[in-house]
């Protein structure tokens, strides 16, 4: 379930804060980094660690295998961790600066969407196009459970072929017996029925939040584009910009438009525009049309270049011929997948 606001967009905000990052203090951006799984080594030049076999602080020589590395960076190497101590004050600047490039190539890294495993078609963005199935916890476009619905087997599941659930309790245990296997939609499917208050569910948005953070932390990027959410507008907790704005970067990391285009109306309110219509590129190239309208704005007033709005128009339409069935369009059609 993915929340979203009745045009799908972050509203401007006169009052939101104008810092141009979300974590300013270089320990929480490595424990992003780290709970995105980056590997910060991966990222780092082979000639770069195969030089650095001095100490950066003493000079003395040693096996690079044997050294101690800088915990967040990994750009230099110590002897010992007294060297490391002592170079800490004089290595801060640099190691700022490369932790923050490394999380941004995350950040602004194209992720290609997930793939409905019956049609292999990418899986539509809005979730009124998509069902999550408690039976076999697999995530199902709208066009292969309508043609399952016009077949004789329209009570089965397309993926897994079974049946579905009779009661609101026996869709609740299915709910908890993929969430015992750690599945995410499962964690994320759950917070949807308590923000909600469905399937038999009281309305809870705090439970439904931490349903969604745990979603998230699983690898379901919806959960904390959700998370993002709530702490947008205040749904369940206090309001607070700079939280929303870090889980709707975990959540773009993750591959959710709906948080990315969310990121670029919070750097542009900030002035940040560089960054602001990366974002929107991005988005826009996936296949998000509120982005593209914002693509389309920037070169309206000379941000973006015809070559870059155009490079994103192509992209936007290429994206959505790989969205297009005509399963799809039938099951739109019948309206029994209304969409958001």
């Amino acid at each position: 379930m993915i929340c979203n606001k009745n045009d799908g967009a972050k509203q401007q905000d006169d009052n939101q804060p104008t810092s141009s990052s979300s974590i300013d203090d270089i320990d929480a951006v490595a424990e992003v980094m780290n709970r995105v799984n980056i590997s910060v080594s991966n990222n780092i030049s082979t000639n770069i660690m195969e030089s650095t076999t001095e100490c950066a602080a003493c000079g003395k020589e040693g096996n690079s295998d044997d050294m101690n590395n800088c915990n967040k960076c990994k750009m230099v190497k110590y002897c010992n961790a007294a060297c490391k101590k002592k170079h800490r004050k004089k290595h801060k600047k640099a190691c700022e600066r490369r932790v923050a490039e490394l999380y941004d190539e995350q950040l602004f890294k194209e992720i290609e969407p997930e793939e409905c495993p019956i049609c292999m078609l990418s899986l539509p963005m809005e979730s009124g196009e998509k069902t999550f199935k408690t039976c076999c916890g697999k995530v199902i476009c709208s066009g292969c459970i309508y043609a399952m619905n016009m077949s004789e087997r329209k009570n089965l599941c397309p993926f897994c072929r079974l049946p579905k659930s009779t009661s609101y309790a026996d869709e609740i245990k299915r709910i908890q017996t993929q969430m015992d296997k750690d599945n995410a939609e499962a964690f994320a499917s759950l917070g949807g029925c308590y923000a909600r208050g469905i399937i038999g569910m009281e309305q809870d948005f705090q439970k439904a939040g931490e349903l969604f953070l745990k979603a998230g932390e699983l690898g379901c990027a919806e959960g904390y584009y959700n998370v993002g959410y709530y702490y947008d507008d205040g749904v369940g907790v206090e309001v607070d910009k700079m939280k929303a704005k870090h889980y709707y970067e975990l959540a773009a990391i993750g591959g959710c438009l709906h948080a990315r285009n969310n990121l670029g109306c919070l750097e542009g309110q900030a002035g940040n525009h560089h960054r602001a219509f990366k974002h929107y590129m991005i988005a826009a190239k996936s296949g998000y049309k509120l982005s593209l309208d914002k693509v389309k704005e920037g070169f309206e007033v000379g941000i973006v270049t015809k070559d870059e709005y155009a490079n994103a128009l192509r992209a936007y339409h290429e994206r959505q011929k790989e969205l297009k069935s005509d399963e799809r369009a039938k099951a739109m059609e019948s309206g029994l997948f209304p969409g958001e």
